[in-house]
């Protein structure tokens, strides 16, 4: 027994010892970063910003890998499947915690199958018309909505998409009907809004700023709880009346289940330096997003367990299908 007891001692030591030698060793090999949209969506322009600065700082490539589809599903189950040796990380954002109340199934466990690293922003959505006659004030699209039951629509990039949710919870919250017409994508999406053949869309501000600036859209209001910098004449939904109704999407960093927790916390550690540099916070605002306060692991993996008992209540109360 004695020889056993240290035989036991001397591995557990090791066993401790390995986990600083690992961090400190780590990264030795270029790591990727799985993105569940196509490039140029918000989720993929926020990794590869933070990419490019982990890559200077740890001196590995950080590859940004686009694997999008079945609305961020098959992106998100990559991340859940890759070996938890620190070299895979992926991007979750909200739509993933919406995904398993309204389909009833996905491909992996959204609660248990990711290690949470942080969240990085907080995003805002604009509401978003065709440029014309029809609808030009907020009132006036809520009036038709309301009178005109099922004529007005609204676009997302998906079933179960943040534009999605948002425009059922805002078209509920203000005692109306507005038909979801989901596209393929966000990209599709606003072509949609773009063409006429949809009457409104909750646009991220990323994507909706430009085509306003642009005059190619007219903007009725926005999401965020004041004004935002680069819509400074778009009045808040607060400001328009509509008290109360508060919705914001937000992105984040995971791994899979698994991953050392000294390789987490060190990921965790570089990516709040990162975000608080002062030309990240910048570009970062001008891209209509809202640096999120330093989330602790643990704090993001609370968040994500929020969110995926707050969907399903309300995905449940809305009666929500897939269309």
């Amino acid at each position: 027994m004695p020889l056993l007891r240290s035989v036991f001692a001397a591995l557990l030591t090791a066993a401790l010892a390995a986990g600083p030698a690992c961090a400190q060793d780590y990264p030795s090999r270029p790591m990727r970063i799985i993105v569940p949209l196509p490039p140029g969506s918000p989720p993929d322009v926020l990794a590869r910003l933070v990419g490019e600065r982990l890559q200077a700082a740890w001196h590995q490539p950080v590859v940004v890998e686009n694997r999008p589809g079945a609305t961020g599903m098959i992106g998100l189950a990559a991340v859940a499947q890759a070996q938890p040796d620190g070299y895979t990380m992926g991007m979750m954002f909200l739509t993933h915690t919406v995904l398993p109340a309204l389909f009833g199934k996905v491909p992996y466990d959204t609660a248990n199958a990711f290690a949470p690293i942080s969240n990085l922003v907080w995003i805002y959505n604009v509401l978003t018309v065709p440029q014309g006659p029809d609808i030009a004030t907020l009132d006036q699209l809520i009036a038709r909505a309301r009178n005109a039951r099922g004529t007005v629509t609204y676009a997302s990039g998906g079933n179960g998409s943040p534009a999605h949710l948002i425009g059922e919870g805002f078209a509920q919250f203000v005692g109306a009907q507005m038909l979801h017409v989901p596209y393929k994508g966000p990209a599709e999406a606003v072509q949609g809004l773009l063409s006429g053949d949809v009457s409104a869309m909750f646009a991220t501000s990323s994507v909706a700023v430009p085509l306003v600036k642009a005059g190619k859209l007219r903007a009725l209001a926005v999401t965020s709880p004041t004004r935002l910098a680069t819509l400074p004449d778009v009045p808040t939904l607060e400001e328009s009346g509509v008290r109360g109704f508060r919705m914001k999407e937000w992105e984040g960093l995971v791994a899979p289940a698994g991953t050392p927790a000294a390789v987490i916390a060190k990921w965790h550690d570089e990516l709040a330096r990162i975000m608080a540099q002062p030309e990240v916070l910048k570009q970062v605002r001008e891209l209509g997003m809202t640096p999120a306060d330093p989330h602790t692991s643990a704090e993001f993996g609370t968040l994500i367990r929020s969110e995926l008992d707050t969907w399903t209540r309300f995905i449940a109360k809305a009666g929500l299908r897939p269309n």
